[in-house]
């Protein structure tokens, strides 16, 4: 069985790489971005002092759009016209496969290099999406494809670990690779074994969930890895030395009160509420879709209509945006750069921040403890109402993308406001018996209910979020 372990080992040590190279492409076009439009503020702020006239904050909005416009065409343009099979996130086609569906050119290198660019480009472009979908189904395509080690469309048998290119082993290597995806995009060696476990696989033993948790622990290995001295591709130096500060958001032990479940209780039934009407309006949303592109007899116009769909995604989630340049050059003397720095000075403004940040950032924030009056209540029903609706009307839209941050995203906003009632009524409690009433703190459980209400995960979803936090 040592040939096995070495498989699980190079699927793992791959998935891992990839995600390393995911976020870090992610993170050097986000950077570069902002880094242009923070540019052009600093510059209208000049023209304004210097001259007393505005200077062309439209421009700022034109350079964020127009950036995030040539990403998602590239993105959906990707999945449409190069790998059909890419989109929308592949998970599901996963599950089929792995429950005895068999999907033509699902594990394709085409599908593989189209999801991979397509997930880059639409997470970095600002639509309302993650990559943990798409990194599971690239997980799974590193699984099949290492371990039988063959393609057809590349014209490559190579002579070695022939034994494994039977059914039962592929599906092996591909559930392990799937959990590896997850495993790598939290950090989570256990959370991506209990994915698979929980919501992938029918099919299972001992020895598989061993090979598959080893495979998750060198994806987690890898990427952090990597990860500890590099980011954006800039070398930072401290190879092989874990941050513990830039991982742990909830550091300190916190001390709970009894009463902290009451809230919790109805911040869970919020969550399984908001995540039914979820999942009832994404079906509604795809149902319609499925049924418009559908009366569109011609291929080539039928692409090109999905791919204007993304386009209109990505215009209406500027419109936050919009919204921050739209106070005037008043508003970005007092806050130059608003859009990428907190507080705000306005609750327009903190929503539009909350909005135009990218979810992982936003999520940061909203999870902050100690951060009591940071969002208003305008600020944060304005992102909750807003996001909500986009992040819905994105799922199943043509480019490759994922819902974790989304769902992460949307329960940290209304478990805030829950909070935010709390500090209300109870005020700001310093005390360690009233430490627990922290805005923060109910932002992480309610991202853990409206997660678990959508996607109806438990053991794993728990084991993730501990993950996350600590």
């Amino acid at each position: 069985e040592w040939d096995r372990w070495l498989l699980m080992g190079l699927i793992g040590t791959a998935v891992g790489l990839l995600g390393f190279l995911i976020h870090q492409i992610i993170d050097s076009l986000l950077k570069l971005k902002w880094n242009l439009v923070e540019n052009y503020l600093q510059c209208d702020v000049i023209i304004y002092l210097s001259t007393g006239q505005d200077g062309s904050i439209h421009m700022t909005w034109l350079c964020v759009l127009g950036s995030g416009l040539a990403m998602v065409v590239l993105s959906s343009g990707s999945v449409l016209f190069f790998c059909p099979a890419g989109s929308p996130c592949g998970l599901p086609e996963i599950i089929g496969y792995l429950n005895g569906t068999s999907i033509q050119h699902l594990f394709n290198i085409k599908t593989f290099l189209g999801t991979f660019v397509s997930c880059v480009l639409a997470v970095a472009s600002g639509l309302f999406c993650g990559p943990e979908g798409p990194m599971i189904h690239l997980g799974a395509l590193l699984g099949c494809g290492l371990s039988q080690l063959q393609s057809d469309t590349l014209g490559v048998h190579l002579p070695i670990f022939t034994r494994f290119r039977n059914s039962a082993d592929k599906r092996s290597f591909i559930t392990a690779g799937a959990g590896a995806g997850i495993a790598s995009v939290f950090r989570a060696p256990i959370g991506g074994l209990l994915f698979t476990l929980e919501e992938v696989s029918s099919f299972w033993d001992i020895r598989l969930a061993w090979q598959t948790f080893f495979c998750c622990l060198m994806a987690t290995f890898t990427t952090d890895l990597l990860s500890s001295s590099l980011y954006g591709f800039v070398y930072r130096g401290h190879f092989g030395f874990f941050e513990a500060e830039k991982r742990i958001i909830f550091w300190n032990l916190l001390d709970i009160n009894i009463l902290a479940f009451v809230p919790t209780i109805l911040l869970g039934m919020l969550g399984g509420l908001l995540g039914a009407l979820f999942v009832s309006l994404n079906i509604k949303i795809n149902k319609l879709r499925m049924q418009f592109f559908n009366s569109i007899q011609k291929l080539s116009l039928r692409k090109t209509s999905k791919l204007l769909e993304t386009v209109l995604i990505l215009v209406i989630s500027c419109v936050p945006l919009v919204a921050n340049l739209g106070s005037g050059i008043n508003f970005l003397i007092l806050d130059v750069g608003c859009i990428l720095s907190f507080p705000c000075s306005s609750e327009w403004g903190s929503a539009a921040a909350l909005l135009v940040e990218s979810g992982k950032q936003g999520i940061t924030y909203l999870f902050k403890r100690g951060t009591h009056e940071e969002f208003g209540y305008t600020s944060l029903c304005t992102a909750l109402a807003f996001y909500f609706i986009l992040s819905c009307w994105t799922a199943g839209s043509a480019v490759a993308s994922g819902l974790v941050i989304p769902m992460l995203f949307t329960g940290a906003l209304y478990g805030r406001i829950i909070g935010l009632i709390l500090v209300s009524i109870f005020g700001v409690q310093t005390d360690e018996y009233g430490a627990w009433i922290d805005p923060g703190l109910f932002a992480a459980i309610g991202a853990a209910s409206f997660f678990s209400g959508v996607s109806r995960l438990t053991i794993s979803l728990t084991v993730i979020m501990v993950s996350i936090l600590t």
